[in-house]
């Protein structure tokens, strides 16, 4: 039986780390979790993982300093996760230790495509277990395409059937679908959508997301007037249906 790799993930925004981390272990990792900078290292002692996606901005100890003290005993890939698309940031994370550095508007996808290219390159072991993208064979392509009665939806290759027949969606509008499709039954907020999707917080006015749930409705037959399928729950934030698309 195959291991599946190890990635510690530090991000203190817990919503965020719920978000990404569940979509990684969706993806064939073992996924751990920290919200602290200043446990990091003794994490790493006790357990090394075979990569870490690592935040810049945290409690305790930031990113870039983590970086620094790990590198000398520490050879597994590193890459950092920011909200700041920074050069000066880029360009000292790499100085200082870093394999790659990605900023949170990065898509889903991508980002798994860059662990992925880190992973095969510095655990070539490990490739085929978590691969996917790239041209490797995912070990749950169950996992990369969701049923959903008259719905499917196919992340590998980015296409959507309702009723057999194929819906055109954007790249954003996509990955809006395989966000909320990928954690059906759970209410995502619209500050969780927004920084999974684009690295930014929701300031209470943004109205994107809202007209982008409500162009993905009309795409997918689900009445903007009156949900059935993508529910808006008031105050709280949007819920894909799992039996919505049964009939």
């Amino acid at each position: 039986m195959t291991l599946l790799p190890s990635l510690l993930f530090v991000e203190d925004d817990l919503e965020l780390a719920k978000l990404i981390g569940d979509f990684l272990a969706r993806n064939g990792f073992d996924v751990r979790h920290i919200d602290r900078g200043d446990e990091v290292e003794a994490a790493v002692a006790a357990a090394p993982p075979d990569i870490i996606l690592l935040d810049i901005m945290l409690p305790g100890k930031d990113g870039l300093s983590i970086c620094r003290d790990l590198r000398p005993s520490f050879t597994a890939p590193i890459i950092l996760l920011t909200s700041v698309g920074s050069d000066m940031n880029q360009i000292l994370g790499l100085e200082l230790g870093a394999n790659d550095y990605v900023v949170k508007t990065t898509p889903p996808a991508v980002l798994l495509a860059r662990i992925r290219a880190q992973l095969r390159q510095h655990h070539p072991q490990h490739a085929s277990a978590a691969a996917g993208i790239g041209g490797l064979a995912a070990p749950a392509p169950a996992s990369r395409v969701l049923h959903f009665g008259r719905l499917t939806v196919d992340a590998d290759n980015r296409n959507v059937l309702l009723n057999g027949l194929s819906v055109v969606l954007s790249t954003s509008d996509f990955d809006l679908l395989w966000l909320l499709a990928s954690q059906a039954g759970e209410i995502l907020s619209r500050d969780a959508l927004l920084k999974t999707l684009r690295g930014i917080d929701y300031d209470g006015m943004d109205r994107s997301i809202d007209v982008a749930i409500s162009r993905l409705r009309r795409k997918l037959g689900d009445d903007p007037n009156d949900p059935k399928k993508i529910k808006t729950v008031r105050n709280r934030g949007y819920l894909f249906v799992k039996r919505g698309w049964d009939h």
